[in-house]
């Protein structure tokens, strides 16, 4: 009898502070990893080459709050970008990292987040968002980590992007009112302490904002954003973009979605670029595990009043790249399009395969997620992809 107590006493001893410690945690530990391989045409000039890549948000982040009183938190989070192939190596911190204070009044945070701009693409279903699968290349420029306060000049400041991760900002949410938020975010000016004095380019800057509504199957926003001081010395800098998008869940099963993009660049004072582009996608869970995926991008004309030789002077980085544009006036649109078949093991774990066509108009060289811009304007590029990803 004496044995069994002791055991029991010990197991308390070893299994007590464990669940103390459990139930007192501050700090979770959670991520993504992603897996996408895919073999590519990329069109005439270039060879057709399989691609191996980690899209769609892999990484490894630690985030903890603590109660402090009368409603009020402060928290932080830390997330890292997650390589499996070892390629990429982002710091650490790399992704969405803060540091915040919240209560009823809403939640305010300092350090790198995806954009409200970015957020309010609610509509972008059915698609991947970057990598070959990714939509995002064609729709919006891409989807990536920016550095608009601390640039090295503005071939590096991502002029084209508009689903951003912005570096060092500040950002606000409100509470939600029914299902109503609005999203607030503002970087810092940092590049201003090395400009010279009297250049245009001194303080690059993002301000974005966004305004949503979430309840039940319906899902929709809308969003503003503001690129300061983005063009180059000796003219009008300033970029802008609206977005609305939504999405619904037709019978628990089948989620569409809607997302309407207006872009416009200054070229000069007196010139500028103009892009508006549009996706539809749905997501169809047919049969238990099992989902068909799709979507469509159409990407329009570049239009604006600004001249050849304006666009090639001005607008530099948005003459290269994913997405490049062709001068106004051109045939210099897109159509993105993708069907997947998708296979859910768990919650955590799901598996995909899937065809995508990027078919560029005769003045356009948009590119596929991973793949290098056609050697030759109005080439086509596409691709069988399997891509993979496990969560915790």
């Amino acid at each position: 009898m004496n044995k069994k107590l002791m055991a029991v006493a010990v197991a308390g001893a070893f299994v007590t502070p464990a669940l103390v410690f459990a139930q007192n945690a501050t700090v979770q530990v959670y991520g993504k990893v992603t897996v996408e391989y895919g073999y590519a045409d990329q069109g005439n000039g270039r060879p057709n080459t399989d691609v191996f890549q980690t899209p769609g948000g892999g990484a490894v982040g630690f985030k903890g709050q603590e109660e402090l009183g009368g409603g009020l938190s402060a928290w932080f989070q830390c997330e890292s970008s997650a390589d499996v192939r070892g390629l990429n190596a982002d710091g650490f911190c790399s992704r969405n990292s803060a540091i915040g204070m919240k209560g009823g009044w809403g939640n305010l945070f300092f350090g790198t987040w995806h954009t409200p701009f970015n957020r309010a693409t609610v509509g972008m279903v059915g698609s991947g968002d970057t990598g070959l699968l990714g939509a995002a290349f064609t729709f919006s420029g891409n989807n990536t980590s920016t550095a608009a306060c601390c640039a090295g000049g503005d071939s590096t400041i991502n002029r084209l992007v508009w689903k951003r991760r912005e570096r060092a900002t500040i950002n606000y949410e409100s509470p939600s009112f029914s299902g109503f938020q609005v999203l607030g975010a503002y970087s810092a000016g940092n590049q201003a302490t090395s400009a010279t004095v009297g250049t245009t380019t001194a303080k690059p800057r993002v301000g974005s904002i966004a305004g949503t509504y979430s309840n039940g199957p319906l899902n929709i926003a809308l969003a503003y954003e503001k690129h300061y001081n983005f063009g180059n010395v000796g003219g009008s800098n300033d970029d802008r973009a609206w977005t609305i998008g939504a999405n619904y869940t037709f019978m628990g099963n089948l989620l569409v979605g809607f997302q309407y993009i207006d872009m416009k660049y200054e070229t000069s004072a007196t010139s500028d670029v103009k892009k508006k582009n549009w996706f539809v996608g749905a997501d169809w869970n047919f049969s238990g595990p099992h989902h068909v995926l799709g979507a469509y991008v159409n990407a329009g004309d570049t239009k604006g009043n600004a001249t050849a030789a304006q666009f090639a002077a001005a607008t530099n980085g948005l003459a290269g790249g994913s997405g490049a544009y062709a001068s106004p006036g051109s045939d210099s649109g897109a159509d993105f399009w993708e069907i997947m078949y998708g296979y859910d093991f768990s919650k955590r774990t799901k598996v995909k395969l899937g065809y995508v066509r990027l078919n560029n108009d005769n003045g356009a060289s948009y590119t596929l997620g991973g793949l290098r811009a056609p050697t030759i304007a109005g080439e086509n590029q596409s691709a069988w992809v399997m891509y993979g990803e496990h969560s915790w």
